[in-house]
Parts: C-alpha cells; sequence; structure tokens
C-alpha cells in the first residue's frame, strides 16, 4: 500500500512538472490571438523560440517566456526595460536548472535549494524601449 501510494505521489509530481513546462508550442496555444495576429516571419520566429527587434513584450512571452529577472535601466535615450533569463549550474558548469519557476514557487524544486556551489549566470537579454525590443544579447560560448 505504502508503495502504491508513493508511486502516485510520484507520477503527479512528475505530471505537474511536465504541466508548468512552457515552450512555444503550449504558449501560442494558451494565446492564439496574440499569435494570429502576427505576420508569417514573426509566427516561424516564434515557433523556433527565436526573438527579433520590434518584437513586442506578448511577442517575446510567445518565444522564450517568461523572464528570471526584470530590470528597468535610464540612460541618455530613455527609460528601457530588461528580461534577463538566467541560467543556475554548479560550481563544475553542469546546468542544474534553466527558467523561472524559482519565481513562483519558491523552494519546491531540488535545485532552487541553497547551495554554496550553485552559481546564477545570465544567457539572454532583451531590451524594450517604448514596449518594442530595441536590443538582444546572447551568451556566446
Amino acid at each position: 500500500m505504502k508503495l502504491s501510494f508513493a508511486f502516485s505521489l510520484l507520477a503527479a509530481f512528475a505530471g505537474f512538472m511536465v504541466a508548468g513546462c512552457s515552450t512555444p508550442e503550449s504558449r501560442i496555444k494558451d494565446n492564439p490571438g496574440v499569435f494570429n495576429r502576427l505576420t508569417p516571419a514573426q509566427q516561424e520566429l516564434i515557433k523556433k523560440g527565436q526573438v527579433d527587434i520590434g518584437f513586442d513584450a506578448d511577442m517575446v512571452h510567445l518565444a522564450i517566456g517568461e523572464p528570471d529577472h526584470v530590470r528597468v535601466r535610464t540612460d541618455a535615450k530613455g527609460t528601457s526595460e530588461v528580461w534577463i533569463y538566467t541560467t543556475w549550474e554548479s560550481s563544475s558548469g553542469v546546468v542544474l536548472y534553466r527558467g523561472w519557476y524559482h519565481r513562483r514557487f519558491d523552494t519546491m524544486y531540488p535545485y532552487y535549494l541553497e547551495s554554496t556551489s550553485r552559481r546564477e549566470r545570465d544567457h539572454f537579454r532583451v531590451t524594450f524601449r517604448e514596449g518594442k525590443v530595441v536590443s538582444i544579447e546572447t551568451e556566446t560560448k
């Protein structure tokens, strides 16, 4: 009886994890109105999980999801908003986690647990000015 309960609990947790994984396809399915208003070229980029200059926040969200961090920058050109996507890795460089679940679920998942060897590394940044993407920064290897 205990084994079947443990298996049921594990299956429920795995189902929750899979359901929580956000992909361009699942985000498009959840927001068909946003997707349908786009040009065919924009739709193809979003399906591939790519962002382009001129995209608005809804389009970026469809393509790559929620940012891990959001910062506001003010400079001589005005105010901009920067969406930052982060990777958490071990001290040896093994990716432990990439995504934004830590913003919603706190310490529910083991990769979020504090670890002296865990590092955060920004792998992607999108900068918006007046609601449109004006720059894209990607990590080079």
